[in-house]
């Protein structure tokens, strides 16, 4: 069977999407498995070793482009595939498997988009262990099963990225780092908005409270990130690095392979550190780890109780983002030094 996996847009889901395809693989480990993924998620796709080819999806994120994507479906015809999953819902994702003549097309129903699919999925929250829970990676792994199979309990196998050890030591060289103390990343950044992002002082005191206990730290993110990473760095102390915007995606996974755990919002790059299996410190605000928990044994979430969380808005409705807030310093700290479930 040879698949083509439509990729979805955001950092995050593109890694949870890993859980499919090594599925697809237990099934059937004859399987060729093409990913069209955005452009800026083809090297992590790249570090999934179930990839046979990462295809360029050459869009912006909510560009419509419908000519474009229509040719581009034209042009990857040739490769003769059995089988599309899609796993974005929107419209535009399921033009290019539609007009490469993939005979068997299956995804989700939504925005009028039905009738280039063969197999329309009704999106619905699953029961597990007595809970109700709609969680993504199990979405995402049900397009892949016949519908009998998927109404059934899922096992969800862990993504893993692979790590490149020369790309890891060549990195290291040029920012001028060394291992001689332990490493702990934080990463600041939360693509989807300020109600996931624990508060810069928090995460200053954080810091520099590490690097009291004998850490060093290392902050890391997009260019985005690069004036929070001042403040978190604002000590001026000589073991902590402010590193966002000095690293491309591929190198963070290498660079959390080096480090005693990560700390990092409900992001992209929170689940790019769980599927390299480094200690993963997931704070949570207005998500929830019901729905996109780090997909790892190796993970510990932070979250504060409070009753109008998770309110899953990318800014908080009240003004007081009391379910970050009121995450202290000690309880993050608490996560790190402690031992995984």
């Amino acid at each position: 069977m040879k698949y083509l996996v439509v990729g979805p847009a955001w950092i995050g889901d593109m890694v949870m999407a890993h859980s499919l395809l090594r599925r697809l693989k237990q099934d059937d480990p004859d399987a060729v498995i093409d990913v069209l993924a955005p452009t800026f998620s083809l090297p992590v796709v790249k570090r999934m070793a179930e990839v046979n080819q990462a295809l360029d999806l050459p869009f912006k994120h909510g560009e419509f482009a419908f000519g474009a994507r229509r040719q581009l479906g034209k042009q990857i015809k040739a490769n003769g595939y059995d089988k599309a999953i899609v796993l974005p819902r929107s419209f535009k994702t399921a033009v290019t498997p539609f007009f490469a003549g993939v005979p068997k097309r299956v995804g989700y129903g939504g925005e009028l988009r039905n009738w280039m699919l063969t197999d329309v999925r009704k999106r619905k929250p699953r029961e597990v262990d007595g809970k109700i829970t709609d969680q993504t990676v199990t979405r995402f792994i049900a397009l892949g099963l016949d519908a009998e199979t998927a109404a059934k309990p899922i096992e969800v196998l862990n993504p893993v990225l692979a790590v490149d050890a020369g790309n890891r030591d060549a990195v290291l060289a040029k920012l001028g780092l060394t291992l001689d103390k332990p490493v702990v990343c934080i990463c600041p950044g939360a693509e989807y908005g300020p109600a996931k992002q624990w508060p810069l002082e928090q995460h200053q005191q954080l810091a520099e409270q590490l690097v009291d206990n004998g850490h060093q730290v290392w902050v890391i993110g997009s260019p985005k990130e690069s004036a929070a990473g001042d403040v978190i760095a604002a000590s001026g102390h000589a073991d902590i690095h402010n590193l966002c915007g000095r690293t491309q995606l591929v190198d963070a996974i290498d660079l959390f392979s080096c480090a005693h755990s990560v700390v990092s919002h409900d992001s992209g790059l929170m689940h790019v550190a769980a599927a390299t299996g480094v200690k993963t410190i997931g704070i949570y605000g207005s998500s929830s780890p019901e729905f996109t928990p780090p997909l790892s044994d190796n993970a510990v979430v932070v979250t504060q109780p409070i009753d109008c969380a998770p309110c899953f808005k990318r800014e908080c409705p009240f003004g007081h983002y009391k379910c970050l807030t009121e995450i202290s310093v000690q309880q993050v700290m608490t996560a790190i030094e402690g031992h995984c479930q």
